[in-house]
């Protein structure tokens, strides 16, 4: 009777996919690829499915299979991998994305206040004590990781429940993109906003800033890969699914394919009812309102293909904005209230104790609640630096954009990097193989090397050669200064159990 209870809760292959699915796929990512490269976001997509989200998922499943006991996730895999001091640089690497991270949303997230209230961008406008725009915005972000971490500390985790009701909300705007995007075209006769001029629509650009720039195209592949993350967490799922040598490698093909073509349709349903040059190509778009435009120019776009008057059709836009700002501002309100302690807790316990200063790794009810303050005050000093900067909003966005890319996906590199010492090690217990050889974990280990550190050096330089260096110097900066500090920890730790 046990087994067979066991048996049924057991993943198969379409409960796998959803899941999949659902840690990776990202509706923010659909509209922002559009307004960076139009339709020809599309091919990038899928080279990068090719060339990291497949071989890079079966990679970790073999770890999460071998190390399913361990309770240290990455830091686990690389430590046993290859060392302690690697482990943790690289562990630390991927904590610094969640940095960025909240430095990004904290600031980023009164775009979908305005939308809800306004029903449109009025951030640009914002004053406060004579501050304007990014500055305003810095303010308030500040301000929103104070309140969140007092609150987090207090242990009121009823408000999680946010995160449910902005889930389901956020799931409710890929199906109205969808049936909103193909009513539209019915509406239209079928014709299409942005219309497709044969190949060329896909290989090249409506943006002025990318046409015809090899270099900022081959940049764009960060945007990909980072539309790809979260699939480091699908380790832990080989052990819970039916049959995992045939149903684990299927699931995670299916779902690249699925991913892959739902990004691709999600950005040939935008040019539906989107043209680049008059929606996206005007003054005030940035990356931090372009989820917002587009959706309202949806709802625009519904009264105008069924005949509705002007101002209900810009009603209709308002009214549909708004509902985008309050789905996305409960969604992120949700994730920080976890991220604000989940990824420090990880890398807390993951690592030995002596690794963390003073009182630093300490907990009180099960939360490292002085490391949240200063995780905090790392937050705001970084926000209140790139805010106070001296940029205009689009630059503002993309210098916050840019940084949490290069971050959320070079701690693939360090993972990717153990995986051939992992192969390697016979002593470690390995219960799911995808890589039959060592010359196939070798072959595609560097495939996944090869795009994420070219898609990383492109992104970082490509801003530079435009003449933002500003930019540049922040996807830079922060990586190197969180593993310098890596580094020194781990030094002072080796000289304490010396």
């Amino acid at each position: 009777m046990s087994t067979t209870s066991k048996t049924t809760k057991k993943l198969t292959l379409i409960p796998l996919v959803l899941m999949i699915f659902t840690s990776v796929y990202g509706f923010n990512n659909i509209p922002r690829s559009f307004y960076k490269m139009g339709y020809a976001a599309i091919p990038w997509y899928i080279l990068s499915g090719i060339t990291f989200f497949v071989p890079f998922a079966l990679m970790v499943a073999e770890f999460g299979s071998a190390f399913k006991e361990e309770k240290g996730g990455i830091y686990s895999w690389m430590e046993k991998s290859i060392g302690p001091r690697f482990a943790f640089i690289g562990t630390f690497m991927w904590y610094f994305s969640y940095i960025t991270w909240m430095v990004n949303v904290a600031s980023g997230m009164w775009v979908p206040v305005s939308n809800a209230i306004f029903g449109k961008d009025t951030t640009q406008t914002w004053t406060l004590f004579g501050f304007q725009g990014p500055q305003v915005l810095g303010i308030f972000g500040i301000l929103w990781i104070l309140l969140v971490t007092y609150t987090s500390t207090k242990g009121l985790d009823k408000i999680k429940k946010v995160t449910s009701l902005g889930g389901t909300a956020v799931l409710l705007l890929n199906v109205f993109l969808w049936i909103g995007a193909i009513a539209v075209f019915l509406g239209n006769s079928g014709s299409l906003a942005e219309p497709i001029v044969g190949i060329k629509s896909f290989t090249q650009t409506p943006n002025p800033k990318y046409a015809g720039n090899i270099i900022a195209s081959l940049a764009f592949v960060v945007y990909a890969l980072f539309a790809y993350g979260g699939i480091e967490a699908v380790g832990g799922l080989v052990d819970e699914t039916e049959n995992p040598e045939k149903t684990f490698p299927k699931g995670i093909l299916i779902s690249a394919a699925i991913i892959s073509v739902g990004y691709s349709l999600g950005i040939l349903l935008i040019g539906i009812f989107t043209n680049w040059a008059d929606v996206m190509g005007i003054k005030d778009v940035n990356l931090g309102n372009a989820s917002y435009i587009v959706m309202s120019n949806l709802g625009y776009s519904l009264g105008t293909a069924f005949g509705a008057s002007e101002a209900t059709a810009t009603a209709l836009g308002h009214g549909v904005a708004r509902f985008v700002g309050l789905s996305m501002f409960l969604a992120l309100s949700g994730a920080f209230f976890t991220l604000m302690y989940s990824p420090l807790k990880q890398i807390i316990e993951g690592t030995p104790t002596k690794l963390w200063p003073g009182k630093v790794g300490e907990t009180k009810n099960g939360l490292p609640i002085n490391a949240m303050w200063i995780q905090a005050t790392i937050v705001c000093v970084m926000i209140a630096l790139v805010a106070f900067g001296g940029s205009s909003m689009a630059t503002f966005f993309n210098i916050l954009v840019s940084m949490t890319n290069v971050a959320m996906t070079l701690p693939y590199l360090f993972i990717t990097l153990a995986f051939p010492y992992f192969k390697k090690k016979t002593e470690i217990k390995k219960p799911f193989i995808v890589f039959k050889s060592h010359g196939s974990a070798i072959f595609w280990t560097w495939i996944v090397i090869l795009t994420v550190g070219l898609a990383n050096l492109f992104s970082i330089i490509q801003p530079a050669i435009e003449g933002d260096m500003q930019t540049t110097i922040w996807s830079i900066a922060g990586p190197i200064i969180f593993s310098v500090i890596a580094w020194l920890m781990y030094n002072s730790y080796e000289k304490k159990i010396k």
